[in-house]
């Protein structure tokens, strides 16, 4: 995904990342010396070999990004995150270890942005650093840099949180049903995705099925998330009043099967199909993290929309400096989701500022994002989202509209 060089029309600043590497074995060091040397000139880079000189270091330089071993005398890296958590908690942080054994994992899950495997060529690592810096770079507000950071779970559905829990208690517990009943959810996609899309289990695959990453890492270890390390959480309605998380969940699930729909009557492949859908789930997940994490303030925005009839999109810019779209797209870029989604989720209210000029997971979700909200729930608050016909007519499927209603309708009477 490239990122555009400007937000909202400002233009993005460039600036020198600080990215600190730990690791106690000399030789490693030196290899991720090499390795980085050519960032050198765009990137401030330090080199450590304990957690107490990275702490140290820290303490003194503001630092974007760490990267650090997990084995290693003293204070492991997963001590050395829990502590940049509590003190640094907008610095990026990304593990690159050649231990991945299920306690590690486990311990791991909580305190870094991404797993990254040893041995893990340069480019890869140069990638990941940049990628989830620059994601970041997307927002204004750094009390929200900083809760992104911090967050490791999403709050889900009572309902669909109970399910799950009943369904993995059950001796007869399925892989097939424990993956419906994620793939139901905004907030336990995002996470499985997460988690599955990283190296924490040493898959080497793209995985953008919810069924799948469940029959992927094995009911054990989606037992182990949920039970033992609470990957998911319920959300607290008591929080925030006015925002209705079944409406949410309702649009959002309708606003997927449509998107997963349109890709497939565009004669998309199987990937792009399946991250359609994915988008299409995850498109207003900045909004679940805002009502959960900063309940006062997203009223405030509901309000501001409600009262002066306009995008929620824009009201939560004048009080967060930063949309639901953007909030979302961060936190998925900082745990290194694909790109398509990333994108799609980001852009979905203007996709004109892709870069891309063809149909992608994003043309289907701002499609089905417009679509759902016209047909499907007109009854929900604020201003609807507009279609960008300028957008939709670079791409030569401005004739398509009436086959993209049809499929809505379908949906609304089925």
């Amino acid at each position: 995904m490239k990122v555009p060089t400007e937000v909202r029309g400002k233009p993005m600043v460039d600036k020198r990342r600080k990215v600190l590497f730990v690791d106690d074995q000399p030789n490693v060091l030196q290899g991720l010396k090499r390795a980085m040397r050519s960032l050198s000139k765009s990137w401030d880079l330090y080199f450590v070999s304990s957690a107490q000189e990275a702490i140290e270091l820290m303490e003194k330089e503001p630092i974007d990004a760490v990267v650090t071993d997990m084995c290693m005398p003293n204070m492991n890296g997963s001590k050395l995150l829990r502590y940049v958590i509590e003190r640094f908690p907008k610095t990026v942080r990304i593990v690159l270890s050649g231990y991945s054994s299920p306690k590690t994992v486990m311990d791991l899950i909580g305190v870094t942005h991404q797993y990254l495997p040893k041995p893990c060529d340069a480019e890869t690592l140069k990638r990941t650093v940049e990628r989830a810096l620059a994601m970041r770079d997307i927002l204004d507000n750094e009390e929200i840099k900083a809760l992104l950071s911090r967050l490791d779970r999403l709050p889900s559905l009572p309902s669909l949180y109970s399910e799950l829990v009943a369904e993995l208690d059950s001796p007869d517990a399925s892989i097939k049903r424990v993956g419906e009943i994620i793939s139901k959810d905004v907030a336990m996609v995002a996470k499985i995705l997460h988690l599955v899309n990283s190296a924490f289990f040493g898959l080497v695959r793209r995985v953008s099925s919810p069924t799948q990453a469940v029959a992927l890492l094995g009911l054990d270890t989606i037992k182990a998330l949920v039970l033992s390390i609470k990957v998911f959480s319920q959300f607290d309605a008591q929080k925030i009043k006015v925002f209705s998380l079944d409406k949410l969940w309702m649009h959002s699930v309708s606003v997927g099967s449509l998107a997963r729909n349109i890709a497939k009557l565009e004669g998309c492949d199987r990937q792009e199909i399946d991250d359609s859908f994915m988008a299409g789930l995850l498109h207003d997940l900045g909004k679940l993290v805002l009502a959960d994490n900063m309940p006062d303030q997203y009223a405030e925005a509901i309000e501001i929309a409600r009262r002066e009839g306009i995008p929620y999109h824009e009201a939560e810019r004048r009080v967060f400096s930063a949309s639901h779209a953007e909030v979302g797209a961060c936190l998925l870029g900082l745990w290194g989701l694909p790109e398509p989604l990333i994108e799609a989720v980001w852009l979905h209210h203007n996709p004109s500022r892709s870069p891309i000029r063809s149909f992608s997971a994003l043309t289907a979700v701002h499609i089905a994002d417009v679509l759902a909200a016209r047909t499907l729930h007109p009854s929900i608050e604020g201003c609807q989202p507009e279609m960008d016909a300028d957008y939709i007519s670079a791409l030569g499927l401005s004739e398509r509209m009436s086959a993209w209603e049809e499929e809505c309708q379908k949906i609304a009477e089925g």
